[in-house]
């Protein structure tokens, strides 16, 4: 028999080599299996939301919800007082542990509750509730009985603490939650939901046992890097949280670690661990149930936590709940519907009108769809590390709805796998059938891609529609393209360029440009990028950006021309839009335009600083940057009016 310290340690030493194994085969799948989505993904994340009950008497046995900004200050949403009726949703007329889950479409968001009441006693439920909802707010209830639905249930005692995770390997939602039959041990079990979240496809089986053969409930399962964590607690010998992995849920293969998690020597249940927005810190919280408080820890390898008690703060006492990251947006509908709670102060402003991260705006108006569309840069990536485009829909230019991703280069792109950047879009009809064509940046290049409907997907052409430098340049970059049809002669041009600007005519395949037609259009010294052209009035506008795009001062200038071709001429006081240190706004550039179809009415789209952090992040600021639209007036004389930026 090998000895205790020798097993301990060769477990160890198996821990790491799976760990490193899962995460050079993540990291690897990551580059070479792009998946995504609608919604917002990490770097658009504004705030969190935790649900939670509140206590052993009826009344207080519901789901509630609170909100914070920063992961640490909660402020109870709807005076701490539930969000759902329990006597609605469940068949006991109580429900606890409440688990949310954002779904892997962006769009949906899951529940799971304890169907049980504390009065009639802890060996008294024997059914759990699934919800499913479209905006946190509205939510869909099934009740599921084990007992009832299941053959051989007969000395089921209880099911305790359900909770949901995506199952990449199964592709489906599981949920698992502890059960105990007759005099055994609490074992936690999983099933795998149906299509529409209101039951289960199979008969619940084993997910995980501690080899010691003893109870273990309120299991939480994180997945980090391809590997699961999964934290449970000890029931009845120890009263601890425990952590075991795998890299596989439904292998039974769990790798058990030494030691307990928690950092108190309390009692304590209901473990629950997120991740910090914008962070590489985790988050484990537990309840002190005997202390009526909660606990947080902090840790960046879900190994050693250290308490951080002292940052937390909340007005209420929560009891086994779980936390999700949520969007600026999903917070307004949150506070919209059950008010902002006292104490707590959420930035209310117009702009921006993209959630999360996103740059160089271009816009559309699909005479197809009768939709506007803004596609932009997707930002938030270090150094503009991004590699994929996703257009953003609406029908009013105020509520704005993620189509998802329409083009991503790592997957769709041959030629050019980095560098997302500064796309254009133009709609053609041609025999009664639109056509739309997406120029767009990739690797200091750019390319077009064709489809038939403006939310995409887009093909692209399989080789660089502009990768040279016209004659005479020698500095710059190839990047920004922006594309115009000239409303008096049909005919479409391509302008583009970093330090310079080019234009040249396309063909009328809209993906190849007409030979010996390239020519340099730059107007002046203060041109940097960002060309952007509309026609009004028998006049030509040229915009362009100034500066550079990590700089505060970055702004649009403005041009005239008789021709689509230039020259361009320079108008007095041609610096339309720059940034306004009395609101807190900054680095205001990189524009496109939108008329509004058959009126003189027009808005300009831009992107600026995120507010109010952008300022503070230095160079940081320039691929953190938000989208935002403002409206844009031209005088009696056909000059465009200083825009006026607003919060």
């Amino acid at each position: 028999m090998k000895p205790v310290n020798w097993i301990m340690k060769n477990e160890c030493q198996f821990t790491r080599l799976i760990l490193f194994v899962v995460l050079i085969v993540g990291f690897a799948g990551r580059l070479f299996s792009q998946t995504y989505k609608s919604g917002p993904s990490d770097k658009d994340f504004a705030g969190y939301l935790f649900a939670y009950f509140k206590g052993n008497v009826v009344e207080d046995e519901a789901v509630c919800f609170a909100i914070s900004t920063d992961g640490y200050n909660y402020r109870a949403l709807n005076g701490n007082k539930p969000v759902l009726d329990s006597k609605v949703i469940s068949s006991t007329g109580g429900v606890r542990d409440p688990h949310i889950l954002r779904g892997e479409d962006g769009q949906s968001y899951y529940m799971v509750l304890t169907d049980m009441t504390s009065s009639k006693g802890w060996d008294s439920n024997r059914a759990m509730v699934l919800l499913k909802s479209r905006d946190l707010i509205n939510w869909q209830h099934t009740v599921v009985n084990i007992q009832q639905r299941y053959k051989g249930q007969e000395d089921l005692k209880r099911v305790w603490a359900p909770q949901t995770i995506f199952d990449p390997a199964a592709q489906k939602y599981m949920v698992y939650w502890s059960m105990q039959h007759g005099n055994g041990p609490d074992i936690i079990y999983y099933a795998y939901a149906n299509r529409d979240f209101t039951g289960f496809d199979s008969e619940p089986k084993i997910l995980f046992r501690p080899k010691n053969g003893k109870s273990c409930i309120d299991g939480d399962i994180i997945n980090k890097n391809g590997l699961f964590y999964l934290f449970y607690k000890t029931e009845g010998h120890g009263n601890g949280i425990k952590l075991a992995l795998t890299d596989s849920l439904t292998s039974g293969k769990w790798i058990e670690q030494p030691g307990y998690k928690q950092q108190t020597r309390d009692a304590v249940e209901g473990s629950g661990v997120f991740k910090l927005n914008h962070s590489d810190k985790y988050i484990l919280m537990y309840d002190v149930y005997g202390k009526g408080k909660y606990q947080f820890c902090e840790s960046t390898d879900l190994d050693r936590f250290k308490v951080i008690d002292q940052n937390v703060k909340m007005d209420f006492h929560p009891r086994h709940g779980t936390i999700i990251p949520v969007s600026r947006t999903e917070l307004k509908n949150l506070t919209a519907r059950w008010g902002v709670p006292d104490g707590m102060e959420l930035s209310v402003k117009k702009n921006s009108v993209l959630d999360g991260f996103y740059a160089d705006p271009d816009v559309l108006y699909s005479n197809k769809t009768k939709k506007y569309y803004i596609y932009p840069t997707s930002d938030g990536f270090d150094g503009w590390g991004g590699y994929y485009f996703k257009t953003f829909s609406s029908t009013d230019l105020t509520k704005w709805t993620d189509e998802g991703v329409i083009l991503d280069l790592k997957k769709d792109v041959s030629w050019g796998s980095r560098n997302a950047w500064a796309p254009t879009i133009t709609e053609k009809k041609a025999k009664g059938n639109y056509k739309y064509y997406y120029y767009f940046t990739a690797a200091q290049k750019i390319g077009v891609a064709v489809s038939d409907i403006p939310t995409g997907p887009f093909k692209d052409s399989g080789k660089p529609l502009v990768d040279f430098k016209p004659e005479g340049i020698k500095g710059g970059q190839e990047i920004d393209p922006a594309v115009f049809t000239d409303p008096k002669s049909g005919k479409s041009y391509l302008y583009w360029g970093n330090g310079y600007l080019a234009v040249a005519e396309l063909n009328k395949d809209m993906i190849s440009l007409k030979a010996n037609t390239t020519k340099v259009l730059t107007p002046d010294k203060t041109f940097r990028e960002g060309c952007y052209v509309i026609y009004r009035k028998g006049t030509y506008y040229f915009l362009w950006s100034e500066d550079d795009t990590r700089s505060e001062n970055y702004s649009v200038r403005y041009g005239t021309s008789k021709s689509p071709l230039g020259p361009i001429e320079i108008p007095e006081n041609n610096l339309i839009l720059q940034k306004d240190p009395s609101k807190g706004i900054y680095g205001t550039g990189h524009c496109s335009v939108l008329q509004v179809p058959g009126k003189d009415e027009w808005y300009i789209v831009y992107h600026r600083f995120n507010y109010p952090e952008g300022i503070h992040m230095g160079d940081a600021a320039g691929f953190n940057r938000e989208v935002c639209i403002d409206p844009m007036y031209f005088d009696k004389e056909g000059n465009i009016v200083k825009v006026v930026p607003s919060h």
